[in-house]
């Protein structure tokens, strides 16, 4: 008997498991920080999706299980799988928005907040031009083909239709999660180090020369040395995003490590 082709959708069991891979890739343009950009119209958006899918459709439909449906759980467990692949991602580039935020307070910039188009709310100059170089980063490291790669290997590991410890999977989620608030402390530390130095000098001038008119002194100072430090910490920023794409790598093999485990 022929082999089915892949792209026969009329074929018996092909189009429920075309449904279920656009599931798993379309979780991953949800929070991937390049395909769910808002900058993107829906449009283009939705033709990356399916030319995701149409290319990985052969992947998909090798390692299948045989009589997959579509259910309300099937669905929302394939859309699950691709939401945590691009997570990790997702993750870094808010580690960078994050230390920008924390720059922006420790320096008195805080309440210059604009709106961010990429994601759709408030934050501060700094947050939004570190939220960019993030993303550029990424893909400069090649994040963006690694998120891709893991969706297609996710496919041989865990079929389409399979059924998966969801609780275990969300728990490494959860944990990942720490990496945000730590790279973006971590990135932040110089100017925050800074700006303690600098709020601590402060405040010796003010009892050692309490004539001087520290409101006016103070906050040009701090932004001015605040600034003049980030700058300097770019460097910084380029080696740790050097390793974001084995670190996207590394995050996507343990969700589906724990997808696979068995529940105790």
């Amino acid at each position: 008997m022929a082999a089915v082709s892949p792209w026969d959708f009329i074929a018996p069991g092909t189009a429920e498991i075309t449904i279920l891979s656009a599931c798993r890739v379309g979780g991953l343009v949800l929070v991937a920080p390049m395909f769910a950009s808002r900058t993107v119209p829906m449009p283009i958006r939705t033709a990356v999706l399916l030319v995701l899918t149409i290319v990985m459709q052969p992947a998909a439909q090798a390692s299948a299980i045989a009589g997959a449906t579509i259910t309300p759980a099937t669905f929302l467990t394939e859309t699950l799988i691709g939401f945590s692949l691009g997570f990790g991602a997702a993750l870094l580039v808010g580690a960078a928005e994050l230390s920008a935020d924390l720059a922006s307070q420790a320096i008195g910039l805080s309440g210059a907040t604009v709106m961010d188009p990429a994601g759709g709310h408030q934050t501060s100059v700094l947050g939004q031009a570190f939220a960019l170089l993030g993303a550029t980063l990424l893909l400069a490291t090649g994040g963006h083909l690694v998120m891709l790669d893991a969706v297609a290997n996710s496919f041989a590991r865990i079929p389409v239709g399979a059924v998966v410890n969801i609780p275990n999977g969300l728990l490494v989620l959860a944990q990942h999660g720490a990496v945000l608030f730590t790279l973006g402390l971590q990135i932040a530390a110089p100017v925050i180090g800074t700006a303690l130095v600098t709020h601590a000098g402060l405040g010796v001038m003010s009892r050692a020369v309490p004539q001087l008119n520290l409101i006016n002194l103070a906050f040009p100072l701090q932004i001015a040395i605040g600034l003049v430090t980030l700058a300097a910490s770019l460097p910084f920023l380029g080696l740790v995003s050097s390793g974001w794409g084995e670190q996207v790598r590394g995050m996507s093999g343990d969700v589906l490590s724990a997808f696979l485990r068995a529940p105790r």
